[in-house]
């Protein structure tokens, strides 16, 4: 049998480890190592990378069109090692499940839903490579690394609720809750916006802030900029579109982020009204950081750690909200 507690410490170190493996994957794409190995799973053939000379040319005679980059390769590598622990440490958790005393067939099927996600997100991560970083498939992988991590942390919470015995929650009004439910298809269209700005290379179609190229609204290609059916076959590395169709994600995504934050405004001052300032407290703390990130990355152009931030910020504002609705009651 295995112990509450040695679960409840596994899952804890499955939410640090996917925070990681995040953070490792925003890396990877925005120093455009995202093809750093151009084949899955391994690296050029090999199971790390080349690393001799001798290597190296086997490896570049095998993909003539992409030229061995040991400074692209190394990212790719490190996230998908991650990734693959990751990946082992999830479907260990589901095993181990069977076999917790006391038996709980919610973490059971938390854990297992879990491993399926892992599942599609390594298919996901072939086809990532195979189709040459296709905008559509880039994105469903970077929004399953975001489920991947909330779901990991909501089964650290129940796991840490059995062990503890006990279960804290908050009272609201129905009103106040449903103004929380909504927070959710606000939050998460606003990062679809952002994986697809990212998936499309338009982080700097913008340079300037807070006008975009001296204007309210530049003279944008919406229509190509949000056409979801690019074909497979080019290579997508470093984008595709013109700067017209990166200039209407941009500019959609950044009005995207003041309907956000003015809904979680109304948030804050909902969870104020209900006396739940904790929650009002650390909410208001993640808005404020993210918006500094976000203006950060355009006025410094993209600095590397600043950039990597913004994803994780997007992703603590998510789990934040799901830790809230998992917290509150109603009265």
């Amino acid at each position: 049998m295995v112990s509450l507690n040695k679960l409840k410490i596994l899952s804890l170190f499955g939410v640090f480890l996917a925070f990681v493996v995040v953070a490792l994957g925003a890396w990877t794409r925005l120093v455009d190592a995202g093809l750093g190995c151009p084949d899955w799973p391994g690296c050029y053939g090999f199971a790390i990378f080349p690393m001799t000379e001798a290597e190296i040319g086997q490896a570049n005679a095998l993909y003539p069109e992409r030229v061995f980059e040991i400074e692209k390769a190394i990212p790719e590598v490190v996230h998908r090692y991650f990734a693959g622990s990751l990946g082992l440490l999830i479907i260990a958790i589901f095993a181990l499940s069977f076999y917790m005393k006391p038996r709980n067939n919610l973490i059971t099927k938390l854990s297992g839903a879990l491993a399926v996600l892992v599942l599609f997100q390594a298919t996901f991560g072939y086809l990532t490579v195979s189709l040459k970083l296709w905008p559509q498939i880039v994105s469903i992988h970077l929004l399953g690394g975001f489920a991947t991590t909330t779901l990991m942390f909501l089964i650290y919470i129940k796991l840490k609720e059995l062990y503890e015995d006990k279960k804290n929650t908050y009272p609201m009004s129905s009103s106040s809750i449903k103004i929380l439910n909504y927070s959710f298809p606000v939050l998460i269209i606003q990062i679809i916006l952002g994986v697809w700005l990212s998936s499309n290379y338009a982080s700097l179609a913008c340079p300037d802030f807070p006008l975009c190229q001296g204007q309210i609204i530049p003279e944008a290609d919406f229509k190509m900029g949000f056409n979801f059916l690019q074909s497979i076959g080019p290579d997508y590395l470093g984008g595709q579109l013109d700067h017209e169709a990166r200039l209407a994600i941009h500019i959609v995504h950044r009005y995207g982020a003041l309907a956000v934050t003015a809904y979680f405004f109304l948030l804050i001052f909902t969870f104020i009204r209900e006396n739940q300032y904790r929650f009002a407290k650390i909410l208001a703390g993640l808005l404020f950081l993210q918006i500094a990130l976000g203006i950060s990355n355009i006025i410094y152009s993209l600095p590397l750690y600043v950039a990597i931030a913004h994803n994780l910020g997007a992703l603590l504002l998510l789990i934040s909200i799901s830790y809230f609705r998992l917290k509150v009651s109603g009265r």
